[in-house]
């Protein structure tokens, strides 16, 4: 959902910034412990992409941070990695007042797709799935969600293990073998390969090509307009027999076979 479908990967990226900012300035003041502020690679690298506590966990491992987990209903104010993590939300709902955009294009080939009899799931680590897709009036496109609340009631293992990718194919009886994921995370594209699903679509919206590729995507691309139902089936048909891609602006990578 999002940085693929809505426009509100930047706006968790800023949640998170201010969030840790503050903290680690506390820490500062407490611990006379320099201060080194959360950083765009700090967010591609531990939260972007995982379950919010899990990427609570993750940066402040990074920084030798040790906290206790808590619980998921703690304050937003409490010292613990769900404390942290419950700040952050509270953050960013504060921050979607604002609006919500969609990128058009992912809207435009939701909706191509559905035209072709093409089921079409969304899959997200975030809990706020529900009311994102509810206020962008885009619910009814999807065949089913599997979001941050589906995975805490299931059990589901977050990213890069492929559970909520499975869970979506399972709900819509699609064989994984025969469904592709679109991601623009790199823990995303670890889940979409390890799944073993027929295509892995890397979409670079945070000039990560590389980084995507690197991580397992089969495609790269720079938003989803460069994608329709032929050009995916013959990036499918190209994977299988061993072959390459062409997408605009890169000069062909060999699809993992």
């Amino acid at each position: 959902m999002d940085g693929v479908v809505t426009d509100t990967a930047s706006v968790h990226a800023f949640a998170w910034k201010q969030t840790f900012d503050t903290y680690l300035r506390g820490r500062e003041s407490l611990f006379r412990q320099p201060f080194m502020e959360f950083t765009a690679a700090d967010y591609l690298a531990y939260v972007d992409g995982r379950p919010r506590y899990k990427g609570v966990q993750a940066f402040l491992d990074s920084r030798g941070i040790r906290l206790e987990p808590g619980h998921s209903d703690d304050a937003p104010d409490r010292e613990t990695v769900c404390g942290l993590g419950n700040r952050k939300n509270s953050v960013f709902n504060q921050l979607l007042e604002g609006g919500i955009k969609t990128y058009d294009s992912s809207v435009a080939l939701v909706k191509d797709l559905r035209r072709n009899g093409i089921k079409v799931g969304l899959a997200t680590s975030s809990k706020n799935g529900a009311a994102i897709l509810s206020a962008t009036r885009i619910t009814d496109l999807f065949d089913t969600v599997v979001d941050g609340n589906v995975s805490e009631k299931l059990g589901l293992k977050g990213k890069p293990e492929p559970d909520i990718f499975t869970t979506a194919s399972d709900n819509m009886r699609v064989p994984y073998g025969r469904a592709v994921v679109v991601e623009d995370a790199s823990m995303g594209v670890e889940a979409g390969v390890a799944g073993g699903f027929a295509l892995v679509i890397g979409v670079a919206r945070s000039n990560n090509a590389g980084e995507l590729y690197d991580h397992g995507a089969d495609v790269v691309v720079a938003d989803l307009a460069e994608a329709n139902v032929d050009q995916i089936c013959r990036w499918v048909q190209a994977k299988r027999s061993g072959g390459s891609v062409q997408t605009q602006g890169d000069p062909g990578r060999k699809v993992n076979p």
